[in-house]
């Protein structure tokens, strides 16, 4: 009885998603407002002051915690990008099999100490980029003019997100011939109304080169990345969560699970006044 009512509810259940669904303009469409609007919110940008919070994780084959931080950031403009002052740190890691506290970025308790090496420049790499507004590689997402070049887009047709819908695009790099070669795959959520991505999620579009594993024996498995956006006030959408989760094998037996997550959050906007006061003339407010 219970299937049934849901196959009679199906039909209706599918008028709802479209009605809720627009007719979608033309993709080059898309494509161009979503770009002129990424360049628009990443100006709004400059005025924004936020929360920022990392975790990251290395487990090892076992499913155990080699190594795990967890950091909080201040994040306020600067003319060119973004100053980050960490507010709040916690680390830990495993050592005969207990989990041994620490309190400061950059700690290693031995003379190679790959984990805590790897996590200081995956952190670094991943979201401390200081020429970027949101401290995000604009390169790690193919939204702006300039990195939508390099990717063959296709408009997938209008999803419902979170219940409000969405266009639903899927990319892929372009052949060497036409261009070049990016490395990302993956699909990107757009607001129908405003044209701002909601969600972008990536996946490595090409394999570790066989030369590089034999040579190196390096393998990376399962690289990709996942964004949601949220509108923080009138023309501001910004990245709301961030995290990425990979498999790192090198040839001498280091093996790692690693797991990155980043929420932004607190939100607001600085007001920035100056004045100029001359010799013999009173100074403004």
């Amino acid at each position: 009885m219970r299937r049934a009512a849901v196959f009679a509810l199906a039909p209706l259940l599918g008028a709802i998603t479209a009605a809720q669904c627009p007719d979608a303009p033309p993709l080059e469409e898309i494509l161009a407002r979503l770009a002129a609007n990424q360049e628009r919110a990443v100006e709004a940008r400059r005025t924004v002051v936020y929360q920022q919070e990392t975790r990251v994780r290395f487990l090892r084959a076992n499913g155990k915690v080699a190594r795990e931080e967890r950091r909080v950031y201040l994040v306020a403009p600067t003319p060119s990008g973004t100053e980050k002052k960490l507010e709040r740190f916690e680390g830990r890691y495993e050592h005969k099999g207990r989990l041994l506290a620490y309190d400061k970025p950059g700690f290693t308790y031995k003379d190679l100490d790959l984990d805590g090496e790897l996590i200081e420049d995956l952190t670094a790499d991943l979201v401390n980029d200081r020429s970027a507004r949101d401290g995000i590689a604009a390169d790690l997402f193919p939204l702006t003019r300039r990195e939508q070049r390099g990717y063959r887009f296709t408009l997938v047709g209008c999803r419902v997100l979170a219940g409000r819908p969405a266009l639903l695009l899927r990319f892929e790099p372009r052949r060497e011939s036409e261009g070049e070669t990016k490395p990302w795959a993956g699909e990107v959520y757009v607001d129908p109304d405003e044209f701002q991505p909601r969600l972008v999620s990536t996946r490595l579009a090409w394999k570790v080169p066989a030369a590089v594993r034999i040579l190196l024996g390096v393998s990376i498995r399962q690289l990709g990345f996942h964004v949601t956006f949220a509108k923080a006030g009138e023309g501001l959408w910004f990245p709301a969560t961030y995290g990425t989760e990979f498999g790192l094998r090198v040839l001498f037996g280091y093996r790692r699970n690693i797991t990155m997550n980043v929420v932004n959050s607190a939100f607001r906007r600085t007001c920035v006044e100056s004045s100029i006061a001359f010799p013999g003339e009173p100074a403004g407010p």
